[in-house]
């Protein structure tokens, strides 16, 4: 299976990955729309709310390497898509980087919920289990307050940052490490 990224109207993305999905093939994997839980507070009341991992992207899964010519014309005409990338003309499905960062958003389901995070003896951030694991080497920012940690992904040669939601556990103490498969 390969995936492609089409660049969609921000905010938008579920609604044009649903009329994708009515129109085209079902051969085709579908359309796929990565989401992130966040913690939201206003009101002085806190609710979780799911909103994309990567926005503006929309993610076509296709069996074979190439996108079919229908499917291309019939998603060209769904209103809020931009192009494919990188080009509508040199449409090529992700790899290298790009396609195991989806894939590690992706290994959570369509749904990255929030992760379990600590600091070590060194203030460094620890995390425990979730999306975050493995992406400890991007973060740029934490914000205990709002349970959230910044950090900097680079999708088809694009760089931005998104907050992805976090849960801070009491530092772990010296000796307990093994607990957690840290050496």
């Amino acid at each position: 299976m390969v995936y492609f990224a089409a660049q969609v109207r921000t905010g938008k993305e579920e609604d044009v990955a649903r009329i994708i999905g009515m129109r085209v093939d079902p051969a085709l994997a579908g359309p796929f729309v990565p989401t992130r839980v966040l913690q939201i507070r206003k009101g002085g009341k806190t609710r979780k709310e799911d909103r994309p991992v990567f926005p503006g992207y929309v993610f076509i899964g296709s069996p074979c390497d190439s996108l079919p010519a229908d499917a291309y014309w019939i998603i060209k005409r769904v209103d809020g898509f931009g192009r494919f990338l990188p080009s509508n003309i040199d449409r090529k499905p992700l790899f290298g980087r790009d396609l195991e960062l989806l894939s590690h958003f992706m290994s959570f389901g369509r749904r990255a919920d929030i992760s379990k995070v600590s600091f070590d003896e060194n203030d460094r951030i620890v995390v425990l289990e979730g999306p975050l694991k493995g992406l400890e080497g991007s973060i740029v920012r934490v914000d205990r307050r709002k349970g959230r940690v910044k950090v900097r992904l680079a999708m088809c040669a694009d760089s931005f940052a998104v907050d992805l939601g976090a849960e801070f556990v009491e530092r772990l103490p010296r000796g307990s490490d093994d607990q957690h498969g840290r050496t």
